[in-house]
C-alpha cells in the first residue's frame, strides 16, 4: 500500500505544477474539463451524525444510496481497491473506489486525480471491517482539477503571513480557522437577532463620507470624478444613524464596516466591523446593562457558555460587569498613586513624561486633566482589566459627541468596556444641544488646526439636524472583531478577519 505525500517540498512547486497542467490537458481533449453538472444530496457531518453509531449490518441492510463532493485529502492506492478523504464545507468522510464497482476507465482516471482535486462520489454508505464510516463508489467523477500542491501544514512564523495572506488554503487545511470563521458567523448572527428581538430596525447608512466623523480618527481620503469631490471612507456611521433618531425611528442600529488610516497590531486592522446602536429615551446606565446582554448573548450562541477561556485564563461575562471611573481604575491597578496626585495637573503631566506617554487629542503640555488623567489610565491600568469592567465618566475634552453630566463639571456620561485588557466597546448619553455640539465641534476644529490629525470636523448638517431636535438617547459601538477574537481564544486580530491588511506580496 502507496501513501501519496500531502505536499511537496519547494524545490518541487513547479514540477508538480507542470504535471497537474499536463493533466488538465489531457482532460480537456476528452470533453468537458470543468464539468458543472452534479449536485451532492449529502454531506460529511450529517452522514456521521446519522451512521457513527450504527452497527455495520443495519448499514448493509438500509442500504442508502449518497452523492457527495469535495476536495480529496488523501488517497491511498492498492490495486485494484483504493480509498480516499473527501472533504466538504462540513467535515471529512472517507471512500471506498473499487475497479469492479466504478469500471475500468473510471479508476484508472481515479489513480491519476491529485490531492487538491474537487471530486464527485455516488456509492452507498458501509462501515469498514475496521468500524471507518465511508461510502463505497459507484461512480467517481473529477470536477474541478488543483494545480497547486497543497501544503502539508502551516507551521514557524515565517508561514503565519502565508496563513493570512493565502487564507483559501489556510481553510482548506486548517480545522481551528474553519471553526474560528463558523463561530464569527454564529456571533453575528445571535447579535443581530438580539437587536431585532429588542425592537431595533437594522439600517444600512453610506460608507462614502462628505466629512469623516463620528470618532476620533485619521481617515482614508478619495475622490469622487461625477461630482468632482473629496470624499472619505467611513471611519464611524454614528453621526448617520443618529440623524435616524432625529428622524423618529427610535432605535436603529447598523452591523458595519469602518476604515482609519491608523496602524497594523494585534487589536487594529485599517478596515474592522462593528455594531453600533441607538436607542431613543435611554441613558448610559441603560446601555452598559443592555450592553452585557448582547455579549452574553453572542458568548453562548458560539460558544455555548458565557464562561469563557482566553489564552489560558477565565473570563466571565454572566455576571455583573465591574464600573469604575477613569480615577478609580488607576488607584485600584496602580496604587502607589493618591487620588491628590492624580487632581493634581502638573503631577499627572509630569508622571506622563517619565512614562513616556503619547496623549492623544491635544498635545502634552495643552491637555486639560481629564485627558491627562485618561492618558495615565490607559499607562498603567488599561492592559490589567481582564474581568470585564466598565471605565465611566470620561472627561469632556475627549468626548466631543457625549452628553455632559448634569451634576460634575467637564464630566461626561460616557462608557468604555475592557476585556483581557482591550477595549470591546464605547457607549454614551448622547449630546443632543446643538448649540453644545457646535461649540464642540469648533474645540475639535482648533485641536484639527494644531495638528491634530485625528481630531474631527465641523459638520454642519449634523448640527442642524439636531436643530429639528433629538429626543434623549443612548448609543453604544461593540467591536466585532475583538469580540471574536476573545470568543474564539484568538491572540491576533488578523485570526478572525479573513483576509486582513498585509503588505504587498513581493
Amino acid at each position: 500500500m502507496t501513501q501519496t505525500p500531502a505536499a511537496a517540498a519547494p524545490a518541487d512547486e513547479n514540477r508538480l505544477i507542470a504535471e497537474r497542467r499536463a493533466k488538465l490537458d489531457t482532460l480537456r481533449t476528452k470533453g468537458v474539463a470543468f464539468p458543472n453538472d452534479f449536485t451532492p444530496d449529502a454531506r460529511a457531518a450529517e452522514l456521521h451524525a446519522q451512521y457513527d453509531d450504527a452497527e455495520q449490518q443495519v448499514l448493509v441492510d438500509a442500504a442508502r444510496t449518497v452523492r457527495i463532493a469535495g476536495r480529496m485529502m488523501l488517497k491511498r492506492v492498492m490495486g485494484k481497491a483504493s480509498f480516499a478523504t473527501v472533504q466538504d464545507g462540513s467535515g471529512r468522510i472517507q471512500i471506498y473506489v473499487e475497479r469492479n464497482a466504478v469500471g475500468e476507465e473510471a479508476y484508472a482516471a481515479f489513480k491519476q486525480w491529485d490531492l487538491g482535486d474537487i471530486v464527485a462520489i455516488e456509492g452507498t454508505v458501509f462501515k469498514t471491517n475496521k468500524g471507518e464510516l465511508s461510502v463505497h463508489a459507484t461512480t467517481a467523477r473529477l470536477l474541478s482539477k488543483s494545480l497547486r500542491p497543497l501544503p502539508d501544514k502551516f507551521h514557524g512564523i515565517a508561514d503565519q503571513e502565508l496563513r493570512y495572506r493565502q487564507r483559501y488554503v489556510d481553510l482548506i487545511m486548517t480545522d481551528t480557522t474553519r471553526r474560528t470563521f463558523e463561530m464569527r458567523s454564529k456571533a453575528i448572527g445571535a447579535v443581530r437577532q438580539f437587536m431585532l428581538d429588542a425592537q431595533f430596525l437594522e439600517v444600512e447608512t453610506p460608507m462614502l463620507h462628505p466629512i469623516p466623523g463620528g470618532a476620533a480618527a485619521k481617515p482614508f481620503a478619495t475622490h469622487h470624478n461625477a461630482l468632482d469631490m473629496e470624499m472619505f471612507l467611513r471611519i464611524a456611521p454614528e453621526l448617520y444613524l443618529k440623524r435616524l433618531i432625529v428622524g423618529g425611528f427610535e432605535r436603529v442600529f447598523e452591523i458595519n464596516r469602518n476604515f482609519r488610516n491608523e496602524g497594523v497590531s494585534t487589536r487594529h486592522n485599517p478596515e474592522f466591523t462593528m455594531m453600533e446602536f441607538y436607542a431613543a429615551y435611554a441613558d448610559y446606565h441603560w446601555l452598559m446593562d443592555f450592553t452585557e446582554a448582547v455579549l452574553r448573548q453572542a458568548a453562548v450562541a458560539a460558544c455555548g457558555t458565557a464562561m469563557l477561556t482566553y489564552q489560558g485564563r477565565s473570563v466571565d461575562l454572566s455576571k455583573p460587569f465591574e464600573r469604575l471611573t477613569i480615577c478609580g481604575a488607576i488607584l485600584k491597578y496602580a496604587p502607589h498613586y493618591s487620588a491628590e496626585q492624580l487632581d493634581d495637573i502638573e503631577f499627572v503631566r509630569g508622571e506622563l513624561k517619565k512614562l513616556g506617554a503619547h496623549v492623544t487629542g491635544p498635545v502634552l503640555s495643552r491637555a486639560g486633566l481629564g485627558a491627562l488623567q485618561l492618558a495615565l489610565f490607559e499607562e498603567t491600568a488599561e492592559s490589567q482589566l481582564w474581568d470585564p469592567t466598565y471605565i465611566i465618566d470620561y472627561p469632556a475634552e475627549v468626548s466631543p459627541l457625549a452628553r455632559a453630566s448634569d451634576t460634575r463639571e467637564g464630566i461626561t456620561e460616557r462608557f468604555e468596556l475592557f476585556i483581557t485588557g482591550r477595549e470591546i466597546a464605547n457607549g454614551f448619553s448622547e449630546l443632543n444641544d446643538p448649540e453644545d455640539q457646535a461649540d464642540r465641534f469648533r474645540a475639535q476644529v482648533a485641536a484639527k488646526d494644531a495638528g491634530d490629525e485625528e481630531a474631527m470636523y465641523f459638520d454642519a448638517d449634523y448640527v442642524r439636524a439636531l436643530e429639528y431636535g433629538m429626543p434623549p438617547t443612548g448609543g453604544c459601538g461593540i467591536g466585532i472583531d475583538r469580540l471574536i477574537m476573545l470568543l474564539t481564544d484568538s491572540p491576533t486580530i488578523r485570526d478572525v478577519i479573513l483576509f486582513p491588511h498585509l503588505r504587498r506580496e513581493e
